[in-house]
């Protein structure tokens, strides 16, 4: 039983989202000055796992807010999150079940799994996407049931660096020394680097046999969905620009093993230019459609967007 007394997931998933982005950059490369990810090959933009993984887990955290003791709901805090220090949830975990952690990293046995399994009710990306928390104080590794894929553009993106100037000045010094002759501030120039538009694919696994482990309901399946639906809309900022969901496909197997392979499934979705020989600017350039004839059987097709 989980947390929140449902039961685990008991069928597979499988599914694909379609999400784009106007003028913005969808994921920083720190290694490139946090130019738009590319793969230097093909020119195909690119958005890590963990990107997303932060945007639903921000969605999360706002759907499962309590505004009367201003905490997340019991269940739904998260283990990974802005400035927070794991160490000290593993000691909430062992203080909460009064287990010795003096002999940290040490923890064997019971206690650790004992630990461990209050990390899963705990925390919901715990359960969701696994973790390693065996460090200092031990608290022992989950698998996640949910796994994504990098996002890859459909098309070659174009990345346009665009010069900014920044009228303001942080100190005095720095202003005498950008005053002009007519006596005024020049301000500074800085360089920001934005994609005019994209359509990404991600791909995401979800495994019922991993989801027994860790306590993954079906109640944290439909948050996962709407957080994967919603997660653009609470994580606006200028350097971003205008991202959305598009279109989110599961592909629903009755057995827990599957009865497809996940790629075949995949491929069921097809996205294509309407004009190869015009560059997208919109959603509406692309002709996307679901293939849902000669299913395999045991496979149920969800159009969630």
């Amino acid at each position: 039983m989980t947390s929140n007394g449902s039961t685990p997931i008991q069928h597979r998933y499988d599914f694909v989202l379609l999400f784009d982005v106007a003028n913005g950059n969808p994921n920083g490369d720190p290694d490139a000055g946090n130019a738009p990810r590319t793969d230097p090959e093909t020119g195909h933009g690119l958005v890590s796992d963990v990107s997303l993984k932060r945007k639903i887990r921000n969605f999360v955290a706002l759907d499962r807010h309590d505004p009367e003791t201003g905490q997340p709901a019991p269940g739904y805090d998260l283990y990974v999150k802005h400035r927070g220090v794991l160490e000290r949830y593993h000691q909430q975990a062992y203080d909460a079940l009064g287990l010795d952690s003096s002999a940290k990293g040490k923890g064997k046995g019971e206690q650790v799994d004992r630990a461990r399994q209050w990390m899963c009710q705990t925390f919901y990306d715990v359960r969701t996407f696994g973790a390693v928390m065996s460090t200092g104080i031990n608290c022992g590794q989950v698998r996640g049931p949910v796994q994504l894929a990098f996002a890859r553009s459909l098309d070659p993106i174009t990345s346009l660096e665009q010069s900014i100037t920044r009228k303001a000045v942080t100190t005095e010094a720095e202003a005498q020394k950008q005053i002009d002759n007519h006596g005024m501030v020049t301000g500074t120039m800085g360089r920001k680097e934005i994609v005019p538009y994209g359509l990404y694919e991600v791909h995401g696994f979800i495994s019922p046999h991993l989801a027994a482990d860790t306590g993954f309901s079906q109640a944290d399946l439909s948050l996962l969905w709407r957080a994967l639906t919603l997660m653009f809309e609470h994580d606006r900022s200028a350097s971003r620009g205008e991202m959305a969901s598009r279109k989110l496909v599961v592909f629903e197997h009755e057995s827990p093993l599957g009865d497809a392979p996940a790629h075949t499934l995949f491929r069921r979705v097809h996205a294509a230019l309407r004009d190869p020989a015009a560059p997208p600017r919109r959603f509406e350039d692309y002709a996307v459609e679901v293939e849902t004839s000669a299913l395999p059987a045991g496979i149920t097709v969800h159009e969630m967007l």
